[in-house]
């Protein structure tokens, strides 16, 4: 098929690039210039492992193009896929402004009956919209077309994008149009040969799934953490409790991770959409508020256990951070929780020695100051991170941090102190390792008090 996609942002590149690899002719439009030509430079502005060997690829054998020409970008095209973005508007809405432009100008350009395909995440009704918007320039133009609008969710997760999309667990497609919803099976057919998820119902419900996926999800983070703030208290193992209420399978293991928080581009901005949509409906969204309210003071803690391990003495004090982005396998620092921690510690006077995999230009844009300052410091390796540093603390589960020489990092910080945001140590193990340990959650490894003055 020849396809259009509508945005060269994570979600858009990522499906063109699975589309194109399946055999099709794939267009992506984009009205950054400067962005197209690097991405015909086959030079991926994201980090996706597998993205930019694929998008290369794919360039080479001209399935995969770039243009920010409309024409050029819908001539004879058969199935047209918003993908732009709707970040969060001042009253936590969705703001459509960039889905509804796209809307205007697809009923300026289109020359011919297509599907259009809404796979930016947007609320209820914005298919109504996107119609009544192209209908309106198609008449004004004199067209006596109309299009097909479906939904058709995305649910990828940063760092494992590529597979997700190539082997989805399932494809939604809400679509009241026949031959718009065998147009879209038999595109998705290619990925689904294996096992049959595609599942048709209408477009609000497609709509609407995304968002109580990603709202179901949150709250399940929310909960878990909420569960470790109170096993602090009684002196009881998160970590034990998360395999003791996992082995069951109506809850089962995933997103029962206790840490410092959620973040990213798609939970924050998704739980606020759907907050807001509750309130304009007149349903009080009372779960959804406080998953919100509980993963922002959530984000608070590792400062808070830090300021506490030495008294409130923080000024001047060195503090190691491991992870910046908000999870493993992405460049993405959006809503980060690295991010409020690093806030405080340089409000409170601690220089930072920060390092990240892939992360550390995009924090280095937004600490532009503190760097000049030497008050915060930047790099690849944990080892130069710990470097005379009073405290670590990890808030990003990278494989490398995994299992580190902790007798090289002993010997390399001031203070062999630990924090670790993601529960992935052993707290025994640290302990015996001459380190002062404290999870979230979990019971303190060593005297968390100790060196402290």
């Amino acid at each position: 098929m020849r396809i259009c996609v509508i945005g060269a942002g994570y979600v858009g590149l990522v499906t063109a690039a699975c589309f194109a690899e399946m055999g099709n002719q794939v267009i992506c439009l984009e009205r950054d210039a400067q962005r197209v030509a690097r991405l015909r430079r086959g030079d991926v502005p994201i980090h996706e492992p597998g993205l930019e060997p694929m998008v290369r690829a794919h360039l080479a054998s001209g399935d995969l193009q770039f243009t920010s020409g409309w024409n050029e970008a819908l001539r004879g095209v058969e199935v047209v896929f918003i993908a732009v973005g709707t970040p969060s508007g001042e009253d936590g809405s969705a703001d459509l402004s960039h889905v509804l432009a796209v809307a205007e100008a697809l009923g300026q350009q289109l020359q011919q009956r297509c599907v259009v395909v809404d796979k930016s995440t947007v609320p209820v009704g914005t298919a109504e919209r996107v119609s009544r918007c192209i209908d309106a320039g198609l008449r004004q133009r004199g067209k006596t077309f109309s299009v097909a609008l479906a939904s058709n969710p995305e649910f990828l997760k940063e760092g494992v994008a590529i597979a997700d999309f190539m082997r989805p667990d399932r494809v939604i497609i809400g679509c009241d149009d026949e031959d718009a919803q065998e147009c879209l099976r038999r595109l998705y057919a290619p990925f689904l040969r294996n096992h049959e998820r595609l599942l048709c119902m209408g477009v609000r419900a497609a709509e609407f799934s995304k968002y109580a996926a990603n709202a179901f999800l949150a709250t399940k983070i929310s909960f878990i953490n909420e569960m470790a703030s109170l096993c602090a208290r009684l002196d009881v193992d998160i970590e034990e409790v998360r395999r003791g209420i996992g082995s069951d399978t109506r809850i089962g293991t995933h997103f029962i991770y206790a840490g410092c928080g959620y973040g990213g581009s798609c939970f924050p901005k998704d739980v606020r959409a759907l907050i807001r949509t509750a309130e304009q409906e007149g349903v009080e969204p009372s779960i959804l508020r406080a998953v919100e309210a509980r993963n922002a003071l959530q984000k608070t803690l590792l400062f808070q256990a830090v300021r506490e391990h030495f008294s409130g003495y923080m000024q001047g004090r060195v503090v190691a951070i491991w992870g910046l982005a908000f999870k493993p396998g992405t460049d993405d620092i959006r809503e980060a929780p690295s991010l409020v921690l690093i806030d405080a510690l340089l409000a409170a006077g601690v220089r930072v020695q920060a390092c990240d995999p892939v992360a550390t230009s995009a924090v280095a844009g937004r600490y532009a100051t503190a760097l000049a300052a030497g008050q915060l410091r930047l790099g690849e390796s944990p080892y130069q991170a710990v470097e005379g540093a009073d405290a670590l603390v990890l808030v990003t589960e990278w494989k490398q941090f995994r299992q580190p020489d902790f007798l090289r990092v002993r010997g390399l910080m001031r203070m062999p102190v630990l924090f670790d945001g993601r529960n992935i140590y052993d707290s025994q193990q640290l302990s015996e390792a001459g380190f002062l340990y404290r999870g979230i959650g979990r019971p303190a490894a060593g005297d968390c008090k100790q060196s402290a003055a």
